[in-house]
C-alpha cells in the first residue's frame, strides 16, 4: 500500500452513482465497484472488521487492513469503547491519516464495520464510508481480488480531530426513556431475545442477568434493514419498515440497542445516513449493562 497522502483530497463530497437514489446521505455508502476502482487511489484506506477475524487471512480486499473487534475496538481492561489514545495508535499503525476517506467492510452484513464506522464517528473522522453488501457480496461478484498477504502500510501519526459523544447512549439515558417514553427506542436484537425467551444468541459469553426488553422499546431486527444479499434495502423500504409499520416518530430523538452494541450500531447507520433522522444515538452498553443492572424495569412478552 502506497503511503498516505497528508494533503485533502477529492472524496469528501464523491457520491458513488451505484448507490440506490433516496438515501439521506448517500455519500456513506460505497459499492463493490467503487472499491475495487479505487484499491490504488491515495487518500482511500480500505478496513475489514469481522465478527470472525480469521475471514480476513483467508483472503481480503487487496491493500486492506483487518482490525479485530474484540482486542483493538474494545477497552481491553473496561467493558468500554477504546481509549482516544489508542484509537489513534490504531490509526495510525494501519497508515490513516485525518484527511484520508476510510471505507469500512466485513462479514455479518456489516455488522462490526458498521461499530467501525460510529467508533470513527465519534473520535471525528470526517470521511467514514461502508462498503455496500460487505464481505460476502466481494466474495459472490465474478472477478473480484483477494489476498491472503497481509499489507505494510507506512505508519501515520494520527491526532484525533475531535470527539463527539452525543453519538453515544449511556444507562440513565436509556432509563429515563424506559420511565417517560419520550424518544424512539429500538430493539434491534432477534424476537426470542426481546420477548425474553432467551438472554443472548447460543453461545455468547457477554450476557446480561436478566431476560426481556426495554419498556417501549420497538423490536426492529437489525436484519430487517438489509436484502439477501447484505446490501442495505431502498430508502422507500427503510422508510415503510421503520417509519409507518413500527411507528418509529422522526421528530423525535432515538436509541438503538442489542446485546453489546454491535448491531445496534448498524441500525444506527440506517436510521442516521440512510433514512437521515436528525439524533440518533447507538447504546453500547446495550442489554448485557442494562438486563443486569439492580433496579431497572424490564417488560417480557
Amino acid at each position: 500500500m502506497s503511503a498516505p497522502s497528508t494533503a485533502p483530497h477529492q472524496f469528501k463530497v464523491d457520491i458513488d452513482p451505484a448507490i440506490p437514489r433516496g438515501y439521506a446521505h448517500p455519500e456513506a455508502l460505497v459499492s463493490t465497484d467503487w472499491v475495487q476502482r479505487n484499491l490504488n487511489t491515495p487518500g482511500v484506506r480500505i478496513v475489514e472488521v469481522d465478527v470472525d477475524p480469521k475471514l480476513y487471512d483467508a483472503g481480503h480486499i487487496p491493500g486492506a487492513v483487518g482490525w479485530n473487534w474484540n482486542t483493538q475496538l474494545q477497552d481491553p481492561i473496561r467493558r468500554d469503547i477504546p481509549t482516544k489514545e489508542s484509537w489513534e495508535k490504531l490509526l495510525s499503525e494501519s497508515g490513516i491519516s485525518p484527511s484520508d476517506t476510510i471505507v469500512f467492510y466485513g462479514d455479518a452484513s456489516n455488522w462490526f464495520a458498521a461499530y467501525a464506522f460510529w467508533v470513527a464517528r465519534i473520535y471525528g473522522h470526517a470521511d467514514v464510508r461502508l462498503m455496500n453488501g460487505g464481505r460476502v457480496r466481494w466474495l459472490n461478484e465474478e472477478s473480484r481480488p483477494l489476498t491472503p498477504a497481509r499489507p505494510t502500510p507506512t505508519p501515520t501519526v494520527y491526532k484525533t480531530p475531535s470527539v463527539n459523544l452525543d453519538l453515544r447512549a449511556r444507562l440513565l439515558d436509556v432509563v429515563a426513556i424506559a420511565q417517560t417514553h419520550a424518544s424512539n427506542l429500538v430493539d434491534v436484537r432477534s424476537p426470542d431475545e426481546f420477548s425474553g425467551k432467551i438472554i443472548a444468541p447460543p453461545g455468547m459469553t457477554e450476557t446480561a442477568q436478566r431476560a426481556g426488553h426495554v419498556p417501549g422499546a420497538r423490536s426492529i431486527p437489525w436484519a430487517s434493514a438489509v436484502n439477501t444479499d447484505g446490501t442495505f434495502k431502498s430508502a422507500e423500504e427503510l422508510r415503510e419498515l421503520y417509519i409507518n409499520q413500527k411507528g418509529i416518530d422522526p421528530a423525535r430523538d432515538t436509541v438503538a440497542y442489542c446485546r453489546i452494541g454491535e448491531r445496534s450500531s448498524h441500525t444506527w447507520f440506517v436510521l442516521k445516513y440512510l433514512l437521515g433522522l436528525k439524533n440518533v444515538r447507538n447504546y453500547d452498553g446495550s442489554w448485557t449493562e442494562y438486563g443486569s443492572v439492580i433496579g431497572v424495569p424490564i417488560e417480557r412478552d
